[in-house]
């Protein structure tokens, strides 16, 4: 059974930092990779950031390049989004996700944690 259980999530204020984990479980991730997506109240859910767990390629949408930082620690099966300088507009609810494809594309992804909300006052 696959469990990604993310953590990490909390109100803050614009200009803080956060840092999301994603705890992985269940199965082994060699081979694939891991995402973070969001979802706005209203909106589609979108592309966050992500990593090819073996080999630590990144990819990061445009909107958070040079703020966010995706990681992992394969000692504790953990991937972490560290956010800073946050923005109103990143309010949402984040989500882990794993795919052994196109680590862009929602549709690819095969296994979700719940998600964590993140509230970003101005």
């Amino acid at each position: 059974q696959v469990q990604l259980v993310e953590s990490g999530g909390g109100l803050v204020q614009a200009g803080d930092s956060l840092r999301l984990s994603c705890a992985t479980s269940g199965r082994t991730f060699s081979g694939r990779g891991m995402g973070w997506f969001r979802q706005a109240p209203g909106k589609e859910r979108e592309f966050v950031a992500s990593i090819v767990w073996s080999g630590g390629i990144t990819y990061y949408a445009d909107s958070v390049k040079g703020r966010f930082t995706i990681s992992t620690d394969n000692a504790k099966n953990t991937v972490y989004l560290q956010m800073n300088s946050l923005k109103p507009e990143n309010t949402a609810v984040y989500y882990c996700a794993t795919s052994r494809y196109n680590l862009l594309v929602a549709a690819t992804y095969d296994y979700w944690g719940q998600g964590t909300q993140v509230t970003v006052s101005s």
